[in-house]
């Protein structure tokens, strides 16, 4: 049976689309009640995971029926489970999910061509060349069945290491060749074109030594016309591990590189009121940032959850809605007011109707370092390409940059466009970053180059 809030949602979806992407309010009661057609009025989805063997649970059926149009299977199209034997591959562990959400028009993203984790035995015990065939022969094989059919893969899942240095995490695939993440993008594209492909990840919510790392292999693929599409961003999120200060400014840093950016395993740990906040908050992150496709918990009932002692998820164990669920929903409603814990971008400064540009800096610090956010805003006049020079601190340093190139790193620092910003049209603005240790700058100045 087709869901009336979901084909409300869908229609404004694909209209949406249509009209390349403009947002298309519906009038239908219904799309302001369920979380799946209130994400799709905003040209959003909103999913969940599923597991097969809960398809059969009436409560757990109908909540997903009811509320989400995207699904990503839990196990069922990992390694282990599709290959389970080399080269004998077996899709009988995911067919129920895929043909539950046919039935019920939901889109599916497929989870994940390629892990360090979760492989069957045969691939555990191989190395080199011959993993990285096998991994190829994998990719290959499980797109291409699904050809047609994934809204987006993620095609490597977590291959940065967690020690805070920003490294390659150590596996077995990582030992077959530092290229074989690009290896394994440029054979997911060959199998399946109309797919987004998605590196995938955890700890890399906020601005960090992880994050950056990953920042720096997308610029990179960008640059080479490696083929991606958007990054996943797993937030799993506790007391120990809140939603960061820079969550929404760290999707939008990656937006920049003209990425797509996707909340992929959502789930924050927590009770009553405190919990429906920061869900709120995660929500308007996305709204926020033009290319932030959609949100996927990770699970359904807090008792289907992994962290089930946690109660993450926006359903208790008995399928009711919890105060998350609707601080989700309310913010969905809203339309994606900008995070207000996100510092503006810039003060209120209207451009220089002779100058050529200003540039305008906002901080975010602490106790040693900092993020600084630069407007750069064109005068009465197009720009070209544009050069900002900043002056730092005594004692402070640049540490990254994006969406520009910076001239050093400490003293009098010059930051240029990138190829994909360095046309502004009068009176319009564009914005990069940079992080640095020590104090940051309060001001800068612009010039046309």
């Amino acid at each position: 049976m087709t869901n009336p809030a979901r084909t409300a949602g869908v229609a404004a979806a694909a209209l949406a689309v249509a009209l390349g992407g403009v947002l298309v309010a519906t009038a239908s009661a219904e799309a302001a009640t369920t979380l799946g057609a209130s994400a799709a009025a905003t040209g959003r989805y909103f999913g969940t995971a599923v597991a097969a063997g809960k398809l059969s649970d009436s409560t757990y059926a109908g909540i997903l029926d009811r509320e989400f149009d995207m699904v990503t299977a839990e196990n069922e199209m990992k390694w282990d489970a599709t290959e389970p034997s080399q080269n004998s591959f077996s899709y009988s562990r995911a067919e129920p999910i895929v043909s539950h959400a046919r039935s019920h028009n939901q889109r599916i993203r497929g989870h994940a061509l390629a892990w360090h984790q979760q492989q069957p035995g045969w691939a555990q015990s191989m190395s080199g060349t011959a993993l990285r065939n096998a991994m190829v022969n994998h990719i290959t094989q499980v797109a291409t069945h699904y050809r047609g059919q994934i809204y987006a893969w993620d095609v490597v899942n977590e291959a940065f290491d967690d020690g805070g240095n920003g490294a390659r995490r150590d596996s077995n695939l990582q030992r077959t060749g530092n290229d074989w993440i690009e290896v394994a993008f440029r054979t997911a594209r060959a199998a399946d074109p109309s797919a987004k492909l998605c590196y995938n990840d955890y700890n890399t919510d906020g601005q960090n030594a992880k994050s950056n790392a990953v920042y720096a292999m997308v610029q990179d693929f960008k640059a080479r016309g490696v083929p991606i599409d958007c990054v996943g961003f797993q937030s799993h999120f506790n007391q120990a591990s809140p939603v960061p200060s820079d969550y929404q400014a760290n999707l939008q840093r990656f937006a920049n590189l003209g990425l797509d950016v996707q909340i992929t395993e959502l789930d924050i740990e927590g009770s009553g009121q405190a919990q429906a906040d920061n869900y709120a908050r995660v929500v308007r992150a996305c709204l926020a940032v033009t290319r932030c496709n959609g949100i996927t918990v990770w699970g359904i009932r807090d008792t289907d959850s992994w962290r089930a002692g946690g109660t993450p998820l926006l359903f208790d164990g008995n399928g009711n809605k919890k105060a998350a669920y609707t601080s989700t929903l309310n913010a969905l409603n809203a339309g994606g007011p900008v995070d207000p814990s996100t510092p503006p971008s810039s003060p209120s400064t209207p451009p220089d109707p002779t100058g050529a540009c200003t540039a305008t800096v906002s901080l975010n610090s602490w106790n040693g370092g900092f993020v600084a956010t630069v407007r750069v805003t064109a005068g009465g006049s197009a720009l070209s390409g544009w050069a900002v020079t900043v002056a730092l601190p005594s004692g402070a340093a640049v540490t990254n940059t994006w969406s520009a190139q910076n001239s050093g790193t400490t003293g009098t620092v010059r930051f240029t466009n990138a190829a994909y910003n360095g046309t502004v049209p009068a009176s319009g603005s564009t914005e990069f970053g940079f992080q640095g240790t020590g104090t940051g700058p309060s001001a800068a100045t612009c010039a046309a180059s």
